[in-house]
């Protein structure tokens, strides 16, 4: 029975989220900081009930609609996106699991087609809430809760356009929506070029959740992941072999080079996948990880190595590469990871470069200028 009367004298949403707002903004105050960090942390459990109920009884459509809506019109999302850093231990947890519920909430007959309604609303209006959750990854306290709102929030296309596009500085506007343009080549400031450093550089934890971050982007959207890196090639890929690839961290340098093969060997990136497989400085560091002293780096860099090799059209620098190195690859590859004798596609795939390296011609040929010999003879017979 207490229950019920509790609930009874429950108090509004729209009350419950301008006091949070209100605490939050004390919790910086370092001499209220302590008695504002507990009465936010009861607040916060509380909007959690509101938005996601109990074991006992679900939440109220109409309850968790008002609060959204209390919620979008106090800029209560860009406040927790700023302070999470600063919240205790549980009410970060409780934190995370409210901008998760708020972030996927429809209201009842709001299309399923369509993006939740505060994902087109922070797309359109306030960006600035995932550019801050993004910024999450500069602070240890809060860059798990932030990643995991993040990925909650990168299921949509237009949350990862935001991420890729946005070039602002700190104390900026971030980019909106229809502000993106996706040919326009970036300088490498912004908010997406930084995961890199926060990859490279940050303590284990950060690092890990960073790089799933990461990869969800690149791996989700692959329509307007292709056109950005056909757009950013250079200076995407240049980041990506020179900090990634060569990292210091074993953990770090594996994981990149798998997620290599992955953007390479997808078929919506075929066009980049041709691009990088035409570099022969890119086939030398491929084939530096080869050598790498740990088996799973080597074993990485053979799924990337191979692309290069299965190329039917490979440049001149590229065959230039293999061909002088012939002699050495043949006596190499037969020997490679020969242990791996139960991963009989890895055998058969050696096999086949093999094959391929051996019937390399003796000097490169330009296929382009083949091709274009062809069709201008091809040209002149139908004249």
């Amino acid at each position: 029975m207490a229950f019920f009367f509790n609930r009874g004298r429950s108090r509004q949403p729209a009350e419950v989220v301008r006091s949070t707002k209100d605490l939050l903004l004390r919790i910086h105050d370092s001499q209220n900081a302590p008695k504002a960090k507990e009465e936010l942390a009861k607040q916060l459990s509380h909007m959690k009930v509101m938005v996601q109920g109990t074991q006992e009884v679900g939440a109220l459509p109409d309850q968790v609609h008002a609060l959204v809506q209390a919620t979008l019109q106090e800029d209560l999302l860009y406040d927790l996106s700023q302070s999470i850093h600063l919240l205790p231990f549980e009410a970060r947890k409780d934190t995370q699991t409210i901008f998760s519920h708020i972030l996927r909430f429809r209201p009842v007959g709001y299309p399923s087609d369509k993006e939740p309604p505060v994902i087109s609303y922070l797309v359109h209006n306030r960006s600035e809430v995932i550019v801050e959750l993004c910024r999450g990854y500069m602070q240890s306290q809060s860059a798990m809760p932030c990643g995991v709102i993040l990925r909650e929030a990168l299921k949509s296309d237009v949350i990862a356009a935001i991420v890729l596009y946005d070039q602002s500085s700190e104390g900026e506007p971030t980019i909106r929506l229809s502000e993106v343009k996706h040919l326009l080549p970036q300088k490498g400031d912004g908010v997406f070029w930084r995961f890199f450093d926060w990859i490279d550089k940050s303590n284990f934890e950060i690092s890990a959740d960073a790089f799933t971050t990461f990869r969800e982007i690149l791996t989700r959207h692959k329509a307007i992941v292709c056109s950005y890196l056909q757009t950013n090639f250079e200076l995407f890929f240049g980041r990506f072999n020179n900090i990634l690839i060569q990292s210091d961290s074993y953990v770090t340098k594996r994981q990149s080079i798998k997620l290599l093969g992955e953007i390479l060997l997808d078929r919506a990136n075929y066009t980049v996948m041709m691009r990088y497989v035409d570099s022969g400085e890119n086939l030398k560091l491929c084939m530096k990880l080869l050598r790498d002293d740990r088996k799973m780096v080597q074993y990485e860099g053979f799924h990337v190595f191979k692309v290069f090799v299965a190329n039917p059209h490979k440049s001149v620098a590229v065959q230039r590469i293999l061909i002088n190195n012939r002699d050495r690859l043949l006596r190499f590859l037969p020997k490679f990871l020969e242990d791996r004798t139960e991963d009989d596609q890895f055998t058969d795939e050696k096999s086949f470069l093999v094959r391929q390296i051996e019937i390399l011609p003796k000097e490169p040929v330009d296929h382009t200028r083949a091709t274009r010999d062809s069709s201008s003879a091809n040209t002149a017979a139908m004249a």
